[in-house]
């Protein structure tokens, strides 16, 4: 039996119920399951080539497939989730992801295994809305919602570096499949449980899905995705990456142009017109931007400069990953004493500084101290710009635009994550004067220090931008 979740108060519910802890338990487990997806496979990508006899120049396409998807479809299904159900679309996405992961690790073809990345980055792009929909609507604004949201984000940051130990692992000791196969058991209990633990959750009234919005959105966002991709294969000056990224920028302003005349957009108007909305993503995408990117290029520094194994590189950011579990923990806390935005600047100024300090990196392994230092630090500092983004661009908003607001926020973040490396390797490479150890060091600080700038300037716009929330509301529980 269907029931619909009514927006509460903040502080009403305030206890954290045994229902409450499973549905937790239920919704962090999904989470945390898609972002061990986004990282898993980079590690297998040669082992699988040769395993399915993927030409080289289609190899990429294992990770592009994904992503596209991933990233194009997220806002269409975050507000599907809102019109439609969240729990449906929650389960049905789950259900997806399972069936692909499983036709995935089965596949003996490049074909088999494309289509299976494709349903793998749709059921992405419906659940990772829909379950932090779930979670903001099953927790009200204030302590509650925001120790789900840092328990959420600190998975989720921990997925990614799991992802490449776990696949480095797999891959060693099983096979690549397992990669896949991970995916079964975790979405299959997750099925079994949550329709008699998760309440579905809806409005009583439903609008009609604004169709001309739907598809201009969706069509750009794949469209960027597809330009950003192509830009860190072929360069950013080549036609395979300008022509898809123009047509984005078109079909993306064809889109605002829909939504003012629409008489149900897609995109309210007056939910991007939110500080705490826009300037909030801005936050979260510069945040997603620069800490993945970032990792791509220390996994450069410890192979290509320190000489490290894939995997042995990868359980080296072992030490962000606590970091980031840190910061999840702490960030709760602190925007019950001090508020969402004063912790998100506060974390984007100890990313600066910690991202700043690696450019003392050199080409001996005495350097491991401060790359370990600054990468555990940095990692806390950015959970708090992540937490912090994620409660002050979901706060203040009706129940019914909580899969809005989420499928926003996923967005962010699969942009940020998918336009980072590009960028990030394109500086880098740019950068390098020669070949060698030491000419490799310097290009990457070049683009280290690029990094450690943008986050500045992303914790600036937000001093700029979200000064006045800070200072009407130092709770940040309310808009």
């Amino acid at each position: 039996m269907s029931v619909t979740v009514t927006p509460q108060p903040p502080g009403v519910g305030a206890v954290l119920t045994p229902r409450l802890r499973l549905v937790l338990v239920l919704l962090l487990a999904a989470q945390f399951m898609l972002a061990v997806d986004f990282s898993i496979l980079n590690v297998a990508l040669p082992v699988i080539g040769a395993g399915l006899g993927f030409p080289l120049a289609r190899l990429q396409w294992i990770g592009t497939a994904f992503a596209l998807c991933a990233a194009g479809f997220t806002l269409l299904f975050g507000r599907v989730a809102d019109l439609f159900g969240r729990r449906r679309l929650f389960l049905a996405g789950l259900a997806v992801l399972g069936a692909a992961s499983l036709a995935g690790g089965l596949a003996r073809s490049p074909d088999v295994l494309i289509v299976a990345r494709v349903f793998q980055g749709l059921a992405t792009a419906a659940v990772t809305p829909a379950g932090l929909s779930l979670l903001t609507t099953s927790f009200p604004e204030g302590p509650l919602r925001e120790k789900a949201l840092g328990l959420n984000g600190a998975l989720m940051s921990a997925g990614f570096t799991t992802g490449a130990v776990l696949g480095g692992l797999l891959t060693d000791l099983l096979s690549w499949r397992w990669a896949f196969f991970v995916n079964v058991p975790v979405a299959l209990a997750v099925l079994l449980v949550a329709p008699a633990v998760i309440a579905e959750s809806r409005p009583e009234e439903r609008t009609g899905l604004d169709v001309p919005g739907a598809v201009t959105v969706t069509l750009g966002l794949l469209a960027v995705v597809l330009g950003l991709t192509r830009a860190g294969e072929h360069g950013w000056g080549a036609p395979d990456a300008l022509l898809p990224l123009a047509a984005g920028v078109v079909l993306l302003g064809v889109f605002v142009a829909v939504e003012r005349r629409v008489p149900a957009p897609l995109v309210p108007p007056h939910v991007l017109g939110r500080r705490s909305v826009a300037w909030g993503n801005v936050a979260g995408l510069i945040a997603f931007l620069t800490e993945t990117s970032l990792v791509f290029l220390l996994t450069l520094y410890l192979q290509e400069v320190l000489g490290f194994s894939p995997l042995a590189a990868g359980l080296s950011f072992g030490v962000l990953g606590a970091g980031t579990v840190v910061g999840g923990a702490l960030a709760p806390r602190l925007i019950g004493r001090l508020g969402a935005t004063r912790v998100l600047l506060a974390g984007g100024l100890v990313q600066a500084l910690c991202t700043a300090a690696l450019l003392g990196l050199g080409t001996g392994r005495s350097s491991l101290w401060l790359l370990s230092a600054a990468t555990f630090t940095g990692g806390v500092g950015n959970m708090l710009v992540i937490v912090g983004f994620m409660v002050t661009a979901t706060s203040g908003l009706a129940d019914r635009e909580q899969g809005l607001a989420t499928g926003l926020a996923t967005m962010t973040q699969q942009i940020g994550i998918t336009m980072g490396t590009p960028v990030m390797s394109a500086v880098a490479t740019a950068a390098m004067s020669g070949t060698g150890a030491v000419a490799v060091l310097g290009g990457l600080r070049t683009a280290i220090a690029l990094n450690a700038a943008l986050v500045l300037l992303g914790t600036l716009t937000s001093v700029l931008f979200l000064r006045d929330r800070a200072r009407r509301h130092p709770s940040g529980r309310s808009s």
